[in-house]
């Protein structure tokens, strides 16, 4: 069986919001990539470089987040309509933006965030039966239309992050053919622009990771302050 085609959307209908102090960095993926580990990694090394770190993640890094991340993770949400599911994801991502990442760059410090909005692009603009240009739209908005100065996406072929949870949340429970929308709706963003994006694939070795996402890092971090 091939691997399904996403649908298409506008990755970047305009140029976006870049914040001209600190540094912001995300990390993106499919499930059980490594995203976690990776960005803990980074944020420890920044923070010997003494340079200001904030380590984030979505969905879940707020007070109005933590309750938002139970609703559409926890398998006893059960079935949800997508578009209820992405509303609630925008959310999420509004309050983090506004309470989280856009204080602390402003700031300048550096922001490391597991997941956010690509992963609303890829999970329910590509993985789900929602028109993909309607997502975004509605992401860029909640979000300011605020873009990482680098986006770091660990590619996985599906079959091999889902094995490695023994237990599954409302999304990693979808079947393989949506999760292969997913990973091709990640690598898409990439190939569509090259300069804000990093594609490794996540089953090299960690420490090599770690070096070439550090490399790619330090070119940003001319805007960001020291502790």
């Amino acid at each position: 069986m091939g691997v399904p085609t996403p649908r298409v959307y506008r990755v970047s209908r305009g140029p976006g919001a870049y914040a001209d102090t600190g540094a912001f960095v995300c990390f993106e993926g499919g499930e059980g990539s490594g995203k976690s580990t990776q960005s803990g990694r980074l944020a420890t090394w920044l923070e010997s470089e003494g340079y200001s770190v904030v380590l984030t993640f979505e969905p879940g890094d707020t007070e109005v987040g933590r309750q938002l991340r139970t609703i559409v993770l926890s398998p006893e949400t059960g079935a949800i309509s997508d578009r209820t599911e992405a509303l609630l994801y925008a959310a999420d991502k509004s309050e983090h933006v506004d309470t989280v990442v856009q204080p602390a760059l402003d700031r300048g410090a550096v922001v490391v965030t597991d997941r956010y909005v690509d992963s609303m692009l890829a999970y329910q603009g590509a993985g789900r039966a929602l028109d993909p240009d309607e997502v975004e739209d509605v992401a860029r908005w909640a979000t300011h239309d605020l873009r990482p100065h680098l986006t770091v996406v660990l590619d996985l072929e599906p079959e091999h992050g889902l094995g490695r949870f023994a237990e599954r949340d409302r999304i990693e429970q979808e079947s393989l053919e949506f999760h292969q929308r997913v990973r091709e709706g990640f690598l898409q963003m990439a190939k569509a622009d090259p300069d804000h994006y990093l594609v490794l694939d996540a089953r090299g070795d960690v420490d090599d990771i770690e070096q070439q996402v550090r490399a790619a890092v330090v070119p940003l971090l001319a805007r960001a302050v020291r502790r």
